[in-house]
């Protein structure tokens, strides 16, 4: 098991142990949305993906259906556990994203989905992942914007991660992180992942009507008031430094 030895990685681990996976869904369908995703990037067969942070295996579903080789790494043992059972083909490992225990320019692309922002060290991770990456790779990683309009009015706290770590940074805090560590944004987009049936029209039933309006308005509002938003970066030569 390679999580690190430090007292708040093994905390944060026993919150997504016991907390965050405590009952994860068994069933394997992969969402539309993912699907999509996949499509947008252009993944190919023979591909290596790595994800950091994978969580319980959707997004490397989706990987591995198209054909390429799926990776991940959690800092959870129970959703590294549930991945391999749902992936048996894929190579898993608990471990953190700071500390990532792969070869230098293993992979073709690295994808960091909805993670970076609970990370203790996030610069230190960014420099890992940039060295894991082929120096023709695409890294595509989702962060929280503090742009976010309902987030800025006060009527948002942060998701149910926020009592053991979470950073939410505006898009130009971000990108110059993602800059300093040798990344470049080449494409941003909205996550509007919320925009389906099954997030708006569930338990508990008062909250639907407000579901389906700010669903609703992510499709109009601009990016700089989204809530979350997809950098697509490559890494940076030496000669582009």
């Amino acid at each position: 098991m390679n999580t690190s030895n430090s007292e708040e990685h093994k905390k944060i681990a026993s919150f997504y142990n016991k907390v965050y996976y405590r009952n994860i869904p068994s069933m394997k369908r992969v969402s539309r949305h993912i699907k999509n995703l996949a499509k947008i990037l252009g993944i190919k067969k023979d591909q290596r993906v790595l994800d950091i942070g994978c969580g319980s295996g959707e997004w490397l579903s989706a990987v591995e259906q198209i054909g390429a080789i799926p990776y991940g790494t959690d800092i959870s043992e129970k959703a590294i556990n549930n991945c391999k059972t749902r992936i048996p083909s894929g190579e898993f490992s608990v471990g953190v994203a700071e500390n990532l225990q792969y070869d230098t320019d293993k992979f073709d692309l690295v994808t960091c989905l909805g993670s970076l922002e609970h990370f203790l060290d996030q610069e230190k991770a960014l420099k890992e992942i940039v060295r894991v990456s082929k120096k023709d790779a695409f890294v595509l990683i989702l962060v929280p914007n503090s742009g976010f309009l309902t987030y800025k009015l006060g009527l948002y706290k942060g998701t149910n991660q926020a009592s053991i770590r979470e950073t939410i940074r505006s898009l130009d805090e971000w990108e110059n992180m993602f800059n300093n560590a040798g990344l470049t944004v080449i494409k941003r987009w909205k996550d509007l992942h919320v925009f389906n049936l099954g997030w708006m029209i569930r338990k508990p039933w008062l909250l639907i009507p407000l579901r389906i309006i700010q669903a609703t308005l992510l499709l109009i509002w601009p990016l700089s008031w989204q809530y979350q938003i997809y950098h697509l970066c490559r890494v940076r030569s030496q000669n582009d430094k």
